[in-house]
């Protein structure tokens, strides 16, 4: 059905410029994009651009990751830390992170720190929430039990809690491997930093309609491969929960 509702989207953005519903000097048809985006697989130039993308998205990805499951442990575990930090946390994480664009130039300019910092802001919220439903979904039976048999703090994150919350983590690597991927994209987009965004900009600024479509159905490419490996990574690292092995069994 996915595959029929795309073949749909393509064939309605193929027949609006062709039948002059809308200007095809605006909206090329779906085919010339495509064609276009083909063309673009041959060029050095292009795959320097996704390199440039990928690399800021993994950069802000793995800082994010890190930082946000750190802390979610850190303050999950502790009720002191869950009550102090709740209102900077629920006050913050509702902040666009576009918002910040004038704030990351200020400090870095066109420099790829900028980008860093609009990723990593929009993706730390998604990872960090999630841990931290992750760890207060801890049962309180398994964590008495745990120290009843004499684990450390470091046994029962270890045993316990890792293990429950890791679904979560997981749910929110993957929601931030998305939002990293569109703040990438508009980082490119708004200050410039190299990538494809930086492309998309530059063929809307010199008139090169069929050439921006393409860049974008790229971006739209990468999104479905990202999604796709880190579904299929999720699977593999949860492959042990009943969530994953009731999805494989139907």
């Amino acid at each position: 059905m996915g595959l029929v509702g795309l073949l749909g989207f393509l064939v309605i953005w193929e027949v609006l410029p062709r039948t002059g519903i809308v200007n095809p000097t605006f909206l090329p048809p779906a085919s010339a994009a495509i064609a276009d985006l083909f063309r673009n697989f041959g060029l050095t130039a292009f795959w320097q651009a996704v390199g440039d993308t990928m690399w800021q998205w993994l950069l802000g990805m793995l800082i994010a990751c890190i930082a946000a499951t750190v802390l979610g442990f850190l303050i999950g575990s502790s009720t002191f830390l869950r009550r102090f930090t709740n209102s900077t946390i629920e006050f913050m994480r509702p902040v666009p992170s576009v918002a910040l664009i004038p704030l990351a130039v200020l400090l870095f300019g066109v420099e790829i720190e900028s980008a860093l910092l609009l990723i990593v802001y929009a993706s730390f919220w998604q990872v960090l929430i999630q841990v931290l439903y992750g760890v207060a979904d801890v049962d309180n039976v398994a964590m008495n039990t745990a120290r009843s048999y004499g684990l450390g703090p470091l046994a029962r994150l270890r045993y316990v809690i890792f293990p429950t919350a890791l679904p979560y983590l997981m749910t929110g690597v993957r929601l931030a491997s998305a939002v990293a991927l569109i703040l990438a994209i508009t980082a490119q987009l708004i200050i410039g930093n190299p990538g494809l965004g930086a492309e998309i900009a530059k063929a809307q600024s010199g008139g090169s309609y069929v050439a921006m479509y393409a860049l974008i159905l790229a971006t739209g490419l990468l999104g479905v491969i990202i999604n796709l490996v880190m579904r299929m990574i999720e699977r593999k690292v949860l492959s042990w929960h009943s969530s994953v092995r009731t999805e494989v069994a139907t």
